[in-house]
C-alpha cells in the first residue's frame, strides 16, 4: 500500500503548530546534525519507508539500515539521518510515534501468526484509530496478517444492525448481491446455526461467526457440512479473540480469524532518536 504523504505531512504540521518554540529558542538556524533512530526492544519493524518519505519532504537525508518486515533487536540502528537540526527536532516525535505504533502492530500480528495453523488467515478489523487506519492496516500486512477491509467500499459486510432493519439474513444477502458489482464479495455476520445456513443458501461468499465460542463454531461448521454447504463459503470468526485463547479457536477448522486485538491492544515498540 502506498501512503498519501500529504495526509501524513499534515499530521506533522498539526503537531508543530505555529512554531516549535523550544527549538526556536535554543537552536541556531541552519545548524546541520547527524542522528540515528534506534530500537530499544525486539520486534518486527514497520513504517520505515513512510518515515523516510517524511524526512525527505522536509529535506532531511536518510540512510535506511533496517527494512519493513525485518526482525529487530535491542539497540539496532534502524535509520541514520542528516540535515537541519531544527527540522529534525521539530518532527522527531511524530516520526517516532508513527514508527513505534506501526512496528508494535506488526510485532503483535507476527506473534499471533506463529501460534496458529499456516492455513488460517489472521486478519485485522476496522477497530483502528481514525485517521491512522491505513497505516495500521499496512502494519498488519507487514506483520504477515491480512488487512481485511480498508474502507466501507472494499466489500459488503452485513452486520446485525443491517439485518435488523432489512428483516432477515436471506433478504439482506439478496439485496446486497443485486446491488453490487460481480467484482465485490458479500460477507455477512451471523450469530446462530440457522442464520449461517440461511446465509450460505442465499449465496453469501463469507460468513462471519460473531462472538461464538469454539463449541458453537464447531456446531455451525458441522451443520454446514451436513447440508453440503461448507465448501461454498469462507468461514471467518471474530469477537474476543486474543493470544490467550486463539489456539482454541484455531482448532475449529475455520478459514479466517479476525481480531481487533492486533490494533486496539498493540503496544508501541520502544524507539528513540539520538544525535551523534
Amino acid at each position: 500500500m502506498k501512503h498519501d504523504i500529504r495526509e501524513i505531512i499534515r499530521m506533522v504540521y498539526q503537531d508543530i503548530g505555529f512554531e516549535d518554540i523550544t527549538t526556536k529558542a535554543l537552536i541556531k538556524p541552519d545548524k546541520l546534525i547527524k542522528a540515528k533512530i534506534i530500537s530499544r526492544e525486539k520486534g518486527i519493524l514497520s513504517g520505515v519507508d513512510l518515515v523516510s518519505d517524511i524526512f525527505k519532504e522536509f529535506s532531511i537525508n536518510t540512510i535506511i539500515k533496517k527494512h519493513d518486515g525485518d526482525k529487530i533487536g535491542k539497540d539496532d540502528i534502524i535509520m541514520e539521518i542528516k540535515g537541519d537540526a531544527s527540522t529534525i527536532l521539530s518532527i522527531e516525535r511524530t516520526v517516532l510515534n508513527i514508527l513505534m505504533r506501526m512496528s508494535g502492530i506488526s510485532t503483535i500480528t507476527a506473534n499471533l501468526i506463529k501460534t496458529v495453523n499456516n492455513n488460517i488467515i489472521i486478519a485485522g478489523t476496522r477497530k483502528t484509530t481514525p485517521g491512522l487506519q491505513f497505516l495500521e492496516k499496512e502494519a498488519i500486512r507487514v506483520g504477515g496478517g491480512d488487512t481485511h477491509r480498508f474502507r466501507l467500499d472494499d466489500c459488503v459486510l452485513i452486520k446485525d444492525n443491517h439485518i435488523a432493519i432489512v428483516g432477515s439474513v436471506k433478504k439482506a444477502v439478496k439485496k446486497a448481491k443485486n446491488y453490487i458489482s460481480f467484482t465485490k464479495k458479500v460477507e455477512i455476520e451471523v450469530e446462530s446455526i440457522n442464520d449461517a445456513v440461511e446465509a450460505a443458501i442465499a449465496g453469501a461468499d463469507i460468513i462471519m461467526l460473531d462472538n461464538m465460542n469454539p463449541t458453537e463454531i464447531s456446531n455451525v461448521l458441522n451443520a454446514l457440512k451436513n447440508k453440503g454447504l461448507r465448501n461454498n463459503v469462507l468461514i471467518e470468526i471474530s469477537g474476543g479473540i486474543n493470544p490467550n485463547n486463539i489456539r482454541d479457536y484455531m482448532k475449529t477448522g475455520v478459514d479466517i480469524i479476525s481480531t481487533g486485538y492486533i490494533t486496539h491492544s498493540a503496544k508501541s515498540l520502544d524507539m528513540s532518536l539520538e544525535i551523534f
